[in-house]
């Protein structure tokens, strides 16, 4: 948008509500005062006029120079140390903006917040009439005024006082390294790397055992780039996996993705503690040092784990952080090891057991898969993916983030770079030196003019021959502990393996209270609202932790994990499968709001991950992949039962509008026909609350079979009718929602109420959803309304005739209108509210004097004044209530509801005097298709000729047959012409 600041738009000044002045900054310059003094002239427009003297502006005299050095052919000239137009975020003004007296604003981030954002309260844009209303008012600025205004309208914003608070509080937050990347590579290296990797590369060779890595960085990587575009699209806060899925998809899935990933991580910290406490019983046993038995052993040393973990968590997230640290360094360590043991040469002892160094022969020969037993590629593919998940420990604790923006994209992606390499490499370099299959016996060696046969271990002087025959010990194939033995130190292999159980069991004992917190704050499952509180300066989950304490304690204790494992990988699955999802559903409604600024991810490839995640599921494990989508499916019913009061600007609404667009266009490109006419209605309710019979009755024959919109004409001065037009719109659609009335609500403000319902007739559907029905209560007090209410009346009714509307006029004895029912409920229900106020309070005191000691005793007096004063307001609501039961209406308020109750065995007159098109006999119809009107019979009335009755009945019947109108009776009317009789 641009402004034509040329001289000819201000060569009239004109002061009217419009006009802009321009104000120098400095104070103390008194000749502004005067000009101060003219007035600005603000008038109450109508809704014909108004546009005549719009967009008009003026300056007072001696500041049109001023704006015209301010501005030299549209861009802005520099001006003197006395005027700054652009210095919006002064003290020295008041209600200024670029240097003129206007409450505008300029751009700010707290405009744009959601109503319930924890960063700052949402401000508010002043209205082009709160804009009007302080022209009018021609404040005359001071510099004191000003500070106040700055402080009101929030320059400082809610958002940057948060920070400061936080900042002073001693809120921990962590970059992308510590928070991000370090906690990734902790959770992806697990125990797979230093136990089940090289036995991976044995069964599957070389080649496949590349591929069956590539293929899950593949899923991981899919799921990192669709992840990163989430986060980049908005502010991310607490929650990981749960607050991502949730603010794109909606709180179905979210909800149900939410409960079972968390309830995956507190599982899986059993899991990994049974990891590393097995690991300690093995060393037990090398060392007779058992305790109990095997199986009570990792239960002991389990519990203990679990306990000192749980120290460190409920620490805090510094303290933890730390931990991390340093589990990865001796993480780091570990991995170094084994690269530096595959160069050092190999002692007679270690080449028995089947290490020879780098060898291209053995490389050659274990370039191909060879697997034995029941496995294949899919059951090796399956035993390895779960080492490469892992990549939502950083998202997890998103809230505790400096940048989670920047962090997660950027820590997340590096991980999944940096651990791919660190597999590829261990399992070649493993695959390099270690012959599949070794006796471990250092006297099995070549015997001169043996035959090799092609065998590597052969040509390097070892005959491992008698492994084809028995199952031997060592190499790839059978010892799991092939690192050990080709690093330089094998306790840092050891090392290695308890700092990557330990660090994963650490975050996701973190992780599963920081998604439970999050899915608790929003309420999603009332119940568990309970463990929503936090504690300290990081706002920490304690209850969870405690938690996710006793799942983890259960299932250690249980110590049957293998059954167990396969669904919590499936949990897990479902989980990356759901983001994936989330970014293609969010980048094919083709939202406004979806502006990622992560632009390295494509819909189709995101929609290829979740699809492939789902596959993966079932190639793990096809049985705990069905439960998984069981419980995620009950769980997506229960919260779309329950219908969470939220309102995240899921991509699923975004659907839903752009579906519905599409879907109208494609109704206009139907044609009309009459088997398919169906009552869509303009109900002339006013408040829909204020008329709820004649809204129940048009209900009755429109809900599911038509349009209907509830229309309010307000009339009067444009700005009250406006303002109270603006304020109702949300509150009311709101009200027929909470009833269950399927109708929208509308509203037009006018000069009259014909003109209002006019254009409501013109302009209310869209496409083919347009009404041609008008409903409107009959007007009861037409006897002693004015000539002109009459006309209106009257008018309206030929309005709709002339564009073609169909016209149902409802009557009932007591009339529709409730308000001033409504009016007095209000006012009771006001009273009452007081009057428990006043209670409490009353008690509060009573509470104070019995346990207030002497300081009560001299309070005493005091007290017994205030008490003695309530039975005397007690009375008086008993008075007001009592008053206001004699002005409560009870026959108007059973009419209001008259139909809503089932109807009985009665009977629906149609009086079918003259041929209207059919719909005084389709709304019959329509209603006698509902229960409360089904034991209704019809009973049509028609005229005739006195001599021709029965004549006249059959054509009617045989009429009604034809259009398939079940009715009960016909009776034709033959002195319809005779006006009433008195006596009959």
């Amino acid at each position: 948008m641009s402004m034509n600041n040329s001289p000819n738009i201000f060569s009239t000044p004109n002061l009217n509500r419009f006009q802009v002045n321009v104000i120098n900054e400095n104070h103390e310059n008194t000749a502004p005062s005067q000009r101060d003094s003219e007035s600005q002239c603000y008038e109450e427009t109508s809704f014909a006029d108004e546009t005549s003297n719009r967009l008009r502006i003026s300056y007072r005299p001696g500041h049109r120079e001023v704006y015209d050095n301010l501005f030299q052919n549209g861009d802005p000239a520099k001006t003197d140390g006395s005027f700054h137009p652009y210095n919006t975020h002064s003290n020295t003004y008041y209600l200024k903006t670029f240097g003129h007296n206007t409450i505008d604003v300029v751009p700010r981030i707290d405009y744009y917040r959601n109503t319930g954002s924890i960063s700052g309260v949402k401000m508010n844009r002043p209205s082009l009439m709160d804009i009007h209303e302080q022209l009018a008012k021609n404040i005359a600025v001071s510099s004191g005024s000003a500070d106040k205004v700055t402080k009101t309208d929030g320059n400082a914003g809610n958002g940057e006082c948060n920070t400061e608070e936080e900042t002073k509080g001693g809120f921990v937050k962590f970059g992308w390294m510590k928070g991000v990347l370090v906690r990734c590579m902790l959770n992806i290296w697990g125990v797979m790397l230093f136990i089940r990797l090289s036995w991976i590369v044995g069964q599957a060779g070389i080649g496949l055992g590349v591929v069956v890595i590539c293929l899950s960085v593949v899923v991981t990587t899919v799921t990192g780039i669709s992840m990163s575009a989430i986060c980049t699209n908005g502010v991310v806060r607490g929650g990981g996996a749960y607050y991502l899925i949730s603010r794109s998809l909606g709180p179905e899935f979210g909800g149900s993705i939410g409960l079972i990933f968390a309830f995956a991580n507190a599982v899986a910290v059993a899991m990994y503690v049974v990891g590393f406490a097995e690991t300690v019983v093995e060393l037990l046993k090398s060392s007779n040092a058992i305790m109990v038995d095997a199986t009570n052993d990792i239960r002991i040393i389990g519990a203990i784990t679990v306990v000192l973990l749980l120290g460190i968590s409920v620490a805090g997230m510094e303290w933890e952080s730390k931990a991390q640290v340093v589990l990865l360094v001796i993480l780091l360590v570990a991995i170094v090891n084994f690269f530096i043991g595959t160069v050092i040469p190999s002692t007679n002892e270690k080449k028995a057991r089947g290490f020879f160094n780098y060898q291209a022969s053995i490389f050659a020969e274990n370039f191909g898969p060879e697997f034995r037993g029941d496995e294949g590629f899919f059951s090796v593919f399956a035993i390895f993916f779960p080492a490469a998940t892992g990549i939502l420990a950083g998202a997890n604790i998103s809230g505790d983030l400096e940048d989670p923006q920047g962090a997660i994209p950027k820590g997340t992606m590096l991980a999944i770079l940096l651990t791919t390499i660190a597999y590829l490499g261990v399992a070649i370099c493993a695959a390099a030196c270690v012959v599949r299959d070794a006796t471990g016996n250092v006297n099995d060696t070549v015997v001169s003019g043996m035959n090799c046969n092609g065998s590597s271990a052969c040509t390097l002087g070892y005959d491992f021959s008698s492994c084809k025959t028995q199952t031997c010990d060592y190499g790839l194939m059978n010892n799991f502990q092939v690192m050990s033995m080709v690093s330089g130190f094998g306790p840092l292999i050891t090392a290695g393996i308890f700092s990557a159980t330990l660090s994963s069991a650490l975050a996701s004992l973190v992780s599963a209270p920081k998604v439970f917190q999050a899915l608790c704050k929003d309420n999603i499952y009332k119940a568990l609202h309970f463990f929503a509180k936090g504690y300290g300066k990081n706002n920490e989950p304690i209850r969870g932790y405690i938690l996710t304490f006793f799942i983890a304690m259960a299932f250690i204790l249980i110590a049957e994990l293998n059954t167990i494992a396969p669904i919590i990988s499936n949990f897990f699955l479902a989980s990356y499968a759901l983001i994936n999802f989330s970014c293609f559903h969010a980048s094919y409604a083709k939202s406004p709001g979806w502006r990622p600024a992560f632009q390295y991810y494509n819909m189709w490839v995101s929609l290829f991950g979740a699809v492939l995640c789902c596959a993966v599921m079932f190639v793990i494990n096809w049985w705990a992949a069905v439960i998984t989508y069981a419980i995620e499916l009950f769980l997506y019913i229960y919260v779309t039962y329950k219908k969470p009061e939220v309102n995240w600007g899921s991509s699923s609404q975004a659907l839903y509008y752009v579906s519905a667009v599409d879907t109208a266009l494609e109704l206009t490109t139907v044609d009309d026909h009459v088997k398919n006419f169906r009552p869509q209605c303009i109900v002339l309710t006013g408040g829909p609350m204020t008329r709820p019979a004649l809204l129940d009755i048009t209900h009755s024959f429109a809900k599911n079979n038509g349009l209907c919109i509830c229309c309010e004409v307000y009339t009067g001065p444009r700005k009250l009718c406006v303002t109270e037009m603006n304020t109702g719109m949300a509150t009311k659609q709101a009200w027929l929602t909470k009833n269950k009335r399927k109708a929208f609500y509308a509203a037009v403000a006018a000069d009259s109420f014909r003109d209002g319902v006019k254009s409501l007739l013109q302009a209310s559907g869209l496409g083919r959803m347009k009404p041609n029905t008008l409903v409107l209560g009959f007007k009861k007090d037409w006897r002693c309304a004015s000539a002109a209410q009459v006309e209106n009346y009257m008018g309206v009714l030929h309005d709709a005739f002339d564009f073609e509307f169909g016209v149902i006029i409802v009557r009932i004895s007591q009339g529709f209108d409730i308000s001033q029912v409504l009016q007095v409920q209000e006012e009771l229900k006001k009273l009452e509210e007081e009057r428990q106020a006043l209670e409490a309070t009353i008690k509060d005191n009573e509470f104070e004097e019995r346990h207030a000691g002497i300081r009560g005793f001299f309070r005493k007096a005091t007290k017994l004044n205030f008490t003695r004063t309530m039975p005397k307001k007690e009375s008086s609501i008993n008075t007001i209530s009592s008053m206001h039961v004699g002005e409560y209406n009870q026959r108007l308020l059973e009419a209001s509801t008259q139909f809503k109750k089932k109807q009985g065995n009665g009977t629906i007159d149609v009086w079918w005097l003259f041929d209207d098109g059919g719909l005084i006999l389709l709304i019959p119809y329509l209603l006698t298709l509902r229960k409360k009107w089904k034991d209704c019979k019809l009973r049509i009335f028609a005229g005739g000729k006195v001599t021709r009755l029965e004549e006249e009945k059959l054509k009617m019947a045989s009429l009604l047959s034809k259009f398939r109108i079940k009715f009960a009776d016909v009776n034709i009317i033959g002195d319809i012409n005779m006006k009433p009789n008195k006596e009959r």
